[in-house]
């Protein structure tokens, strides 16, 4: 979606004047039962934005704009992400220079219907191999790991095909070592240059379809939508921005799960409640939740104290290693 925005210019190494577009970009996160998903808008798959205008009082409060007039969903909390300002991203304008200022947003699911404007889609939709809660994906094992390998081989010489030997083995956990859930933009940059993903044979259409299965998404969308979730996963290890997504009182199961369904992995369930109670991240509420399908279980909320008391808090993840 393209809009006009406020440009400046500044001078390129041609020597010619450029204009300089900027957007401001979302990376919405939410767990809708037990899925991670992001906000998307439109028809096609593509994350909430808009430019950034002079009658923005800042770029939170210009995001926040954007967001909530494309999708009626208000956001919560809010960190930037990062700042995509590659010389190949280009505008409709000749000469023009697109920067994106993408932010991570969290929120709570609501479970307002999809619609024309808004839709909310699994992170592994778009990363397939990403989801570890079942153990490795076949995907990695059985199409991802050969065809890297191949395109490893291909390589002109010796050093580049260690190189990217390495690279792979590193992200993807070949070669008995571990699989590390934060490297989602890594993997996703190996497939990228590998020609394996549909955005990276746009524009060749002797190319053919991309081997490697997951949704494409608009421009680089994809790519920023990977930089959140690799954020997320990071962060959510030692600050407990998990509890921007559950609703006020939950049980334990559902904390939990909502952990799970962000790393992409499972975690070992009494060691998991052990540092929840150890760094005293809740309180009981006093009531049961009767709609768990079995017995009756203790609804929980954040203890917001914590915040003052400690800087830096997180759940630890005691993470169960496939």
């Amino acid at each position: 979606m393209q809009q006009q925005a406020a440009t400046k210019k500044n001078a390129p190494d041609a020597g010619k004047a450029q204009d300089v577009h900027v957007d401001l970009i979302a990376v919405v996160a939410a767990v809708n039962g037990c899925e991670p998903c992001a906000l998307t808008i439109g028809e096609a798959d593509t994350l909430p934005s808009g430019p950034f205008e002079l009658g923005h009082r800042s770029l939170q409060s210009g995001l926040r704009a954007w967001v909530e007039r494309q999708t009626g969903h208000p956001l919560g909390y809010i960190e930037q992400l990062y700042t995509f300002a590659d010389r190949d991203r280009v505008g409709d304008e000749p000469q023009q220079r697109v920067i994106s200022i993408s932010y991570l947003a969290l929120t709570r699911d609501e479970r307002a219907p999809d619609g024309p404007a808004r839709r909310w889609r699994s992170w592994y939709d778009y990363f397939p191999w990403e989801d570890h809660r079942a153990g490795m994906p076949p995907l990695v094992t059985e199409l991802i790991g050969p065809a890297l390998r191949q395109w490893a081989q291909s390589a002109g010489d010796d050093s580049l095909r260690a190189e990217r030997g390495q690279r792979i083995a590193v992200a993807f956990g070949f070669d008995d070592r571990p699989w590390n859930e934060e490297l989602v933009l890594q993997r996703y940059e190996l497939l990228y240059e590998a020609g394996l993903v549909a955005e990276s044979r746009r524009g060749r259409p002797e190319a053919g379809v991309a081997p490697v299965p997951g949704r494409a998404m608009v421009l680089d969308h994809r790519r920023i939508l990977a930089t959140g979730i690799a954020r997320l996963r990071s962060k959510i290890k030692y600050r407990p921005v998990v509890f921007e997504l559950m609703a006020p009182a939950f049980t334990l199961l559902q904390l939990q799960r909502t952990v799970e369904a962000l790393a992409g992995r499972l975690v070992h369930k009494q060691n998991f409640r052990r540092l929840i109670e150890q760094q005293e991240l809740v309180e009981e509420t006093g009531e049961m939740a009767a709609d768990t399908g079995g017995r009756p279980a203790k609804l929980f909320r954040f203890r917001h104290a914590v915040l003052a008391e400690r800087q830096a808090i997180g759940t630890k993840l005691p993470l169960t290693r496939s």
